[in-house]
Formats: C-alpha cells, structure tokens, sequence
C-alpha cells in the first residue's frame, strides 16, 4: 500500500517517519518544505499539490492542527478530494471536529474511496517510537484493510465505531488530560508550599491513586522547567473548544470545562499561543512566587512504558 501523508507537524513528522522506517512506500506534502526534507532524504517521494499526492496513493492520510486547515487540503484547489478515487483511502489523523470528519467522509465516498478518522493519543515522545494508541472510527473492512498502516505507526489500536466515533473520543481524552495538566499545578504547588520535597511528591503521585498518563509524562516536564511537551496553548484551547462544542450540542451542563478552558485561553493570552501547555503552571508560580523545580529531571520526558515488541488491536465491543 503506497501511502501519502499530509502535515508534518510535531506529530505527523513522527507517524510519517515509523512507515518510511518500515518500508512503506510514501509520498509527502507539507507548507513548509524544509519540514519534509527528513523524509525526502530517506527515501520518500514529494508532490507539488494536494492532488497530486492523493493521485499518487492508496492511503492518503492527513495529520493538520485544525479543521480549516483539514477542510482547505481536502476541498481547496487541487485538493485531496479531486486526487481521490475508486479503492482509496483517506485517513483523517488530526484531532478535529467530528461533524465536519463526516462532512467530508460523505465527499470522499462520492469519489468512490473510503473514509476514516483515526486520532492518536499518548505524546510526540510516543509518536517517535511507534508506541502511541490510536483510535479509528470506520467501517470494519476498512479498518481491517488499513490496519498493516495503523499498527506500524501505533502500538495499542481500538476501533471504535463508524466514522466521525474516533473524533469524539479524542477531543474527550484531550479534555480530562487538560483537566489533570490544571489540577496537577495546583497539586505541586500546595505540596511544595507545604515544605514537600517535589521529586518525593512526584514518585508518591506516581505510586497512588492520583496517578494518570498526565503525571508521569507532563509532570517532568514542570519539574524541569522546560514545559515542553511539544503541545501548545493554541491547540488546546482548540481541543478543548471541540469538546465544549459537542457538549452544547447536546445541551450537557457541564462545570469544570467552561472553567479549565477559560484557564488555557487566558493562558494563551498571557503567555502566547505557541507557549507549551504544560507552562499553563506558571499562572500559580507567579502568583505564588515560587517555581515548581525539582533537580534530576532530564530536560526530556522519560517513557514510563517503554516501547515494545508487536503491537495490539485492543478488543472493541463495536
């Protein structure tokens, strides 16, 4: 299966690089070029347009910060959607919106291919060694069909239900994981002002019940003082909107989202849209006056679960 991946960005550099690495045909197509020049180096083909690639490719798969981009590279001039045709696929990767995934997905099996959405959860340091998890929302068959792809680029696969149920579930994964960033701050905090040793409290957290995938991995990141976990303010206030969207559809009161999102929107003001996420800490470091550090942390995030052989197709009840 020759495959074109589209956008890479912090995580679609990393997916795009596991299938070059195991012997995949591809052909990739990004703005900004020098990001592509990686993979051009090691062997992958370039197409000048959107087209072109989808044209070129069995799979084409798009990986895009938000759903005006996705829907620009599909619909645009010489945009995927005119590329596409019997017996193809398009797997969408980015977390977007779910209504507009089915929008296109309509669009797609116009042109006689078959659409997916397949979100990934657990990191760029996960995405680099093909450890991520990955959601798919599709037709069994499909699924079936793309499935060699998906397990080269991800280690844990779930299908979850027909297209546009992956979305879903991704914008609620990010939101609880936006959820735990703000309440972990506030947690380090008080157990640094109560005289705690930080790297004490961050093996005791680690250790119990308030443990999460968060902690172990973004936690570092404050306790270093890089904050860099390569996500940004922007996009998760984007995430965040998504799921505050869905949840006004369905006219679902909630109480901690429209706070925690006002929380990373004046983050975003104050410290800047491309200012990493986990920097959202810095809000109580300031007013506190005292700064979250513990010294032996590596300025990048050690994998709690290291990367191993295989991979697995979770069971899904769908």
């Amino acid at each position: 299966m020759k495959v074109g991946f589209i956008g890479l960005g912090n995580v679609g550099s990393k997916l795009s690089k596991s299938l070059l690495r195991n012997g995949f045909e591809m052909v990739v197509r990004d703005l900004d070029s020098a990001a592509a020049q990686p993979l051009l180096d090691s062997g992958a083909g370039w197409a000048d347009t959107n087209r072109e690639l989808a044209e070129a490719c069995d799979l084409v798969i798009t990986c895009l910060p938000s759903p005006a981009v996705v829907r620009s590279v599909m619909e645009g001039a010489d945009g995927v959607l005119e590329g596409l045709g019997d017996g193809k696929i398009w797997l969408e990767m980015s977390t977007t919106d779910e209504a507009e995934v089915r929008r296109l997905g309509e669009l797609v099996v116009g042109r006689g291919a078959r659409p997916m959405d397949g979100p990934v959860s657990g990191g760029c340091h996960r995405a680099a060694t093909g450890n991520i998890s990955i959601f798919v929302g599709a037709e069994r068959e499909d699924f079936e069909r793309a499935l060699p792809v998906l397990t080269t680029m991800g280690r844990r696969i779930l299908h979850v239900g027909g297209l546009g149920s992956a979305s879903v579930l991704k914008v609620v994964t990010n939101y609880l994981a936006s959820v735990h960033l703000v309440a972990l701050g506030e947690a380090l905090m008080v157990a640094r002002r109560s005289g705690m040793d930080l790297n004490t409290a961050y093996e005791a957290i680690r250790i119990s019940s308030g443990n999460s995938f968060v902690h172990e991995t973004e936690s570092q990141v404050i306790l270093n003082g890089s904050y860099n976990i390569n996500f940004t303010m922007d996009l998760v206030v984007k995430d965040m909107s998504l799921f505050q969207q869905l949840a006004d559809q369905q006219d679902t009161p909630l109480e901690l989202s429209p706070l925690v999102l006002d929380i990373f929107r004046r983050g975003e003001q104050i410290y800047g849209s491309r200012a990493w996420s986990p920097g959202i800490v810095r809000f109580l470091e300031d007013a506190c006056g005292v700064d979250l550090r513990a010294p032996g942390f590596p300025e990048e995030v050690v994998d709690t679960e290291p990367e191993q052989p295989g991979y697995e197709v979770v069971p899904s009840v769908t």
